[in-house]
């Protein structure tokens, strides 16, 4: 999967599960201050996660993300490494 796919594939639940903004989603836009995702939001985003790229998100991992090309490059590593 490509990383333009990964990308589409995460600003597409986070408006439609999520219901982020869409002006609010950039690649540098921090997921928790720019898109208001909270701790509820990430158990959401677990389940999403494992459904649509086939893996769990490992928490120690993802604490150090802070914005959507991280995200994004966090989901490509572990799906295409």
């Amino acid at each position: 999967m490509s990383k333009e796919e990964i990308y589409q594939k995460v600003h597409d639940f986070l408006v439609d599960d999520l219901e982020v903004e869409e002006q609010n989603i950039a690649p540098d836009a921090r997921l928790k201050e720019d898109m208001g995702i909270d701790s509820l939001d990430f158990v959401d985003i677990v389940v999403i996660v494992e459904k649509q790229f086939g893996f769990r998100l490992n928490a120690a991992d993802i604490k150090q993300v802070t914005t959507m090309q991280q995200f994004c490059d966090y989901i490509d590593s572990k799906i295409n490494a």
